[in-house]
C-alpha cells in the first residue's frame, strides 16, 4: 500500500517544481487485530518547515543534526492536527513510529476498535496552516468498502459511513 502512495505522489510531481501540496492518509479496518492501521505520508520539507514555524525548531531531518526527540515533534504536531472519531466517539490512536524515503515522511499510526467501524469522522488540518492550496486526501478501506476524501484548508472534516 504504501508503495503504490509513493509511486502516485512521486509519478505526478516527478517533473514539476515543488509547487502541489498534498497529503495522504491511508486508513484500513484489520479485522484480525481489532483495530485501525493508518499511513500518513507528507512532503519531508512541508512537514519540517511547518513544525520548525509551530514550535520554534530546527529538526534538520535526514542530516546528522537531526534533533534527537524529532518524533515528539512529530506526535505532537499530528495530535493538534488530526482527529478520528469511530461510531461518534473520539479515538486515540497511538504512534507507531515515521520513516523517511526519498522526499516523503510516512507516519505509522494504530486505533484501536472494538467492532467494526460503521463510521469515521477524520479531522485533518495537516499542513493547512502554512500552505493555502494543502490538500489531504483520506482514503478508506473497510473489508471490501472503500472511500476517499479530499479534505483542504476550507474543508477540514470528512465524514465516511459504512
Amino acid at each position: 500500500m504504501k508503495k503504490i502512495a509513493s509511486i502516485f505522489l512521486l509519478f505526478t510531481l516527478a517533473f514539476t517544481s515543488h509547487k502541489y501540496y498534498l497529503s495522504l492518509t491511508q486508513i484500513e479496518y484489520n479485522k484480525n487485530q481489532d483495530s485501525l492501521e493508518i499511513i500518513i505520508n507528507v512532503f519531508m520539507d512541508d512537514i519540517e518547515l511547518a513544525i520548525n514555524k509551530e514550535y520554534d525548531v530546527d529538526l534538520r531531518l535526514t542530516t546528522k543534526k537531526e534533533l534527537e526527540d524529532v518524533n515528539s515533534y512529530f506526535q505532537k504536531y499530528l495530535r493538534e492536527n488530526l482527529r478520528f472519531s469511530i461510531n461518534n466517539e473520539l479515538a486515540d490512536y497511538t504512534f507507531i513510529g515515521k520513516e523517511y524515503e526519498g522526499d516523503l515522511v510516512y507516519f505509522y499510526l494504530e486505533v484501536k476498535v472494538k467492532d467494526r467501524p460503521i463510521s469515521l469522522e477524520v479531522f485533518n488540518t495537516i499542513l493547512t496552516t502554512y500552505f493555502d492550496q494543502q490538500q489531504n486526501i483520506v482514503k478508506f478501506k473497510n473489508g471490501s468498502e472503500r472511500q476517499s476524501k479530499i479534505l483542504s484548508k476550507n474543508t477540514n472534516k470528512a465524514l465516511l459511513n459504512f
